[in-house]
């Protein structure tokens, strides 16, 4: 039999367990294995006849056993060497429970507490040390996508971005219908809201595979520097419904803002509404959109429309004096030579 003797380090106590019983070493005690003896010396091992540590054994001056031993080591292994977070995972604007009984608190303990975390980590591994690392998360959302030719870092960046997005989409209690600026702009732009609920749900709900369905407010405006927009249509300046595939969304095209999301990725759902995206979307718009957040996203996005049309006159009338200026140079250089003659 194989006992091991167990001897808090500075402490006169003694422990005898079979090694069976043995499954770690902690940091704090020594671990001593007693080699073999024979039936006899075991007996007086043995926890049924043993007296007391003092009156027994012999205890070394810093509290070990004086007869043989084989000291055993406890190795503990190098973990993975930490990366700093730049993004951190944020949480949602209210309880992981407080969407109940409409969506369920497993479904974000695994969609945000694991989906949207991997996204993030991954992230700040991927960006780590490169150009990347101290540009804002919408930033590198937009110069990753790189005209639809995606660079590494998109699809978890545009995660990441798109998640927290959600998130804030939704508030316990939510649903019904929006009120004042916003519900004006939809009624203009779809008819009602109603037709609006419509283009929405079936968006979100025919979206082919992974994706996303949007409402966004759409400048009067075309730019093809970074991707390849939609053609200009009689929609611009207006609310627009879109849906993106994977993890694509309307930051990449120039002058679209994002106002609501929903997410249809099968992970979103499929714990309380399996195999059934129509239902999940009804229940979402229904039930748990916030259109607080949406107004106010759409008051912020005016207000960089507004910004934008600012700087675009003012870039026009100082490219206008800097062509007046050079006008007015040639001229007088003409002059000039017309005198000299």
């Amino acid at each position: 039999m194989n006992y091991i003797i167990l001897s808090l380090i500075g402490k006169r106590s003694t422990a005898f367990v079979h090694v069976s019983n043995l499954f770690f070493c902690k940091s704090d005690l020594r671990c001593f294995f007693h080699p073999k003896r024979n039936s006899e010396e075991m007996k007086l091992l043995s926890p049924s006849t043993l007296s007391p540590p003092s009156a027994f054994l012999p205890h070394h001056p810093h509290g070990f056993f004086n007869f043989p031993i084989k000291k055993s080591r406890c190795i503990r292994k190098a973990g993975p060497t930490k990366i700093t977070a730049k993004f951190e995972l944020n949480p949602p604007p209210y309880p992981l429970n407080a969407l109940e009984p409409v969506m369920s608190q497993e479904t974000l303990e695994y969609h945000w507490g694991k989906h949207h975390r991997t996204y993030v980590d991954n992230l700040n591994r991927q960006i780590d040390g490169t150009d990347l690392d101290e540009r804002s998360l919408e930033d590198i959302v937009v110069i990753s996508y790189n005209k639809g030719d995606m660079l590494p870092a998109f699809n978890n960046a545009s995660q990441a971005w798109n998640h927290d997005f959600f998130w804030e989409s939704m508030k316990p209690g939510g649903g019904g219908k929006p009120s004042g600026d916003l519900l004006k702009l939809v009624e203009r732009d779809f008819g009602s809201f109603e037709k609006f609920l419509d283009e929405f749900k079936t968006a979100a709900s025919t979206q082919f595979g992974s994706g996303w369905a949007w409402l966004a407010y759409k400048e009067s405006r075309l730019d093809v520097g970074n991707a390849v927009n939609p053609l200009r249509t009689d929609d611009d300046n207006k609310l627009v419904v879109v849906k993106t595939p994977n993890a694509v969304n309307p930051l990449v095209w120039n002058y679209y803002h994002p106002l609501l999301t929903i997410d249809v990725w099968e992970h979103a759902y499929f714990i309380d509404f399996p195999n059934r995206r129509t239902d999940y979307v009804s229940v979402f718009m229904d039930k748990l959109v916030s259109w607080e957040a949406v107004s106010s996203r759409l008051e912020q996005a005016k207000a960089k429309v507004a910004e934008s049309e600012r700087n675009e006159m003012k870039r026009e009338e100082e490219d206008q004096s800097t062509n007046s200026e050079a006008t007015a140079e040639i001229y007088s250089d003409i002059d000039a030579d017309l005198d000299s003659e």
